[in-house]
């Protein structure tokens, strides 16, 4: 083997040399980043919520605040506090960032998706809305509750805050058509 290759420069793929294998294309899918802002309040864990507007997918609807890691540079965390800051005003320390839940599910146009889910109960600032083309209102932090985050939330909201309030490091999978036993988290039957 050439040093050039050992040092990861390979030639090019000859596709007319007998023996050669082209490699398709790795699967790639958009990473959302969710954060489960979470205090206890006087009836237990109460998490903050906005109201999506404007001409985004969900608007209308309450929904934890998120949005997309920004790049190949970014990783997960630093995207949910950039998010944070973005959305709300509230300032994250990275050390204050837990997983919560990674949610695999396809958007109702069909493509699949990987939404993590993190968890922060300490920040500093008062949220705000701070993107009105993005969020229309941000009500007080609330009991979570299941009727809460009942059938009119977006899907995704409901199993990642339902399991950032059980347990750390939860995944699950969400495909329409599936049914719930399909769809849990892996051991947890």
């Amino acid at each position: 083997m050439a040093a050039d290759e050992l040092n990861g420069n390979l030639p090019p793929i000859e596709p007319s040399r007998p023996g050669t294998i082209i490699a398709s294309p790795r699967f790639e899918v958009p990473v959302d980043v969710h954060l489960i802002l979470r205090r206890t309040g006087n009836h237990g864990a109460e998490v903050l919520l906005s109201r999506r507007a404007g001409d985004v997918y969900a608007s209308g609807l309450l929904h934890l605040p998120s949005g997309h890691l920004d790049g190949p540079h970014e990783d997960a965390v630093a995207g949910v506090i950039r998010e944070a800051k973005e959305e709300t005003g509230v300032i994250i320390d990275r050390a204050d960032v837990r997983a919560a839940v990674t949610v695999h599910h396809r958007s109702p146009a069909g493509g699949a998706r990987i939404g993590f889910f993190f968890e922060v109960t300490r920040w500093q600032g008062t949220p705000s809305i701070r993107e009105s083309h993005l969020c229309c209102e941000m009500p007080p932090p609330g009991p979570v509750t299941a009727a809460a985050y009942g059938g009119s939330r977006l899907p995704t909201v409901a199993p990642g805050i339902s399991r950032s309030i059980r347990t750390t490091g939860s995944t699950a999978a969400r495909w329409p058509g599936r049914s719930s036993t399909e769809e849990r988290a892996p051991g947890r039957r």
